[in-house]
């Protein structure tokens, strides 16, 4: 469900940003492992459906804003261009090539796992679509999906630790999209696997260091995003005695870009979105009569509107990604 101040304006500007990016060839960063010569080719022939937008996991959520706001906005002037757009990524031929790339011999941590994790929100923005093109993409995606979650699936029982950087490493915040998606699409055995590892990593913490965020270049809040990923697999008591010994006190203040033109200062730009849509999760979480619950939304309030006055379509170190984390959290992508 749609914020009530998400409006038709607000979402055409943020189409525009994935617009002008998802087939945008460059500028590019290419994390790519090479096999031999016959591997030294344009992204666009590499990875055929997700070469926009910088990088391949821009390119992924830049797609699931079009497909999102196309689903949310059916008879928006930008939803024609996106279904458009759209089409020409997600076809079948473009989706094997994407399998036969991720699944090349050296290429076991591609975008593990922040960039996965957005293929496979990306997966159930689509089931939840009901469309008769979204039905098509669906069917198209479906052998990179399940190339995606087999990846994960074998990936996590190995992991003997969590990640908790404030960048792409981290998994709680993977972990979060990757509930999301199995309980929308159905697939109950993935979801296990993944529940189970979160209560391994996160239920026994305490205490996180939240005074130590963010780090310079952050774009995620490592406490928060435990947080955000802890209370999808608990009920409301039980969450709340956690976070009361996990985040006995949480205090922030948006944070400030120094410098647009740095892709990595950048960054502080989306914490605030981020750090915003959590805030909305945990509450969505806390019972009804939780004293924490008019604070946070207060504060959630104050990094949203921090966050969306920060993303400019003119600087595209920030541009090319800052659009999807603003739809993800206007949109209440995360409350279900």
């Amino acid at each position: 469900m749609a914020n009530s101040d998400f409006d038709q304006t607000q979402a055409a500007r943020f189409a525009a940003l994935a617009l002008d990016c998802v087939h945008k060839p460059y500028p590019n960063k290419i994390a790519h492992s090479l096999n031999s010569d016959a591997d030294v080719k344009p992204p666009r022939e590499l990875t055929p459906a997700f070469y926009g937008c910088y990088d391949w996991h821009s390119s992924v959520h830049g797609h699931w804003l079009l497909v999102r706001l196309a689903r949310l906005f059916p008879q928006a002037p930008f939803a024609a261009e996106a279904r458009r757009a759209v089409a020409r990524s997600l076809t079948p031929a473009n989706i094997a090539q994407e399998v036969i790339y991720l699944n090349a011999s050296g290429r076991n941590t591609f975008e593990r796992p922040y960039g996965l994790a957005w293929l496979l929100q990306l997966a159930a923005e689509l089931k939840e679509f009901d469309d008769p093109e979204a039905r098509q993409w669906s069917a198209a995606l479906r052998p990179l999906e399940q190339a995606v979650t087999a990846r994960i699936a074998e990936w996590l029982p190995k992991l003997q630790h969590p990640i908790r950087t404030g960048e792409h490493n981290n998994t709680a915040f993977s972990m979060g999209l990757m509930l999301d998606y199995a309980r929308v699409t159905g697939n109950t055995e993935f979801g296990r696997v993944v529940e189970s590892r979160a209560r391994d990593y996160y239920l026994k913490d305490r205490n996180c260091p939240l005074a130590y965020e963010p780090s310079g270049e952050d774009f995620l809040s490592p406490c928060l995003a435990e947080a955000d990923a802890v209370r999808r697999i608990l009920l409301p008591a039980e969450f709340a005695r956690w976070f009361t010994a996990f985040l006995p006190r949480v205090d922030l203040e948006p944070t400030l870009v120094s410098d647009v033109t740095d892709g990595k200062a950048y960054h502080l730009a989306g914490l605030n979105l981020s750090r915003a849509w959590m805030l909305e999760g945990i509450v969505s979480k806390l019972p009804a009569a939780d004293a924490r619950r008019k604070p946070l939304t207060a504060l959630a309030g104050k990094l949203k509107a921090a966050g969306l006055e920060s993303i400019r379509s003119e600087h595209y170190e920030g541009g090319h990604w800052l659009g999807s984390f603003a739809v993800y959290l206007v949109s209440g992508r995360g409350l279900r």
